[in-house]
């Protein structure tokens, strides 16, 4: 299986934005990933 590119800390921050209800455009900008990583990863 492939390392992941990203820390602890930002896997953390993303799921803490999601949890807040940030839309995901917003969180998806904000971590500097595109929507489609994030909704790979979730």
């Amino acid at each position: 299986m492939k390392a992941s590119k990203f820390t602890e800390a930002q896997k953390a921050f993303i799921v803490k934005q999601r949890e807040q209800g940030t839309p995901v455009a917003e969180t998806c900008s904000t971590a500097g990933i595109s929507q489609a990583t994030l909704l790979q990863a979730i």
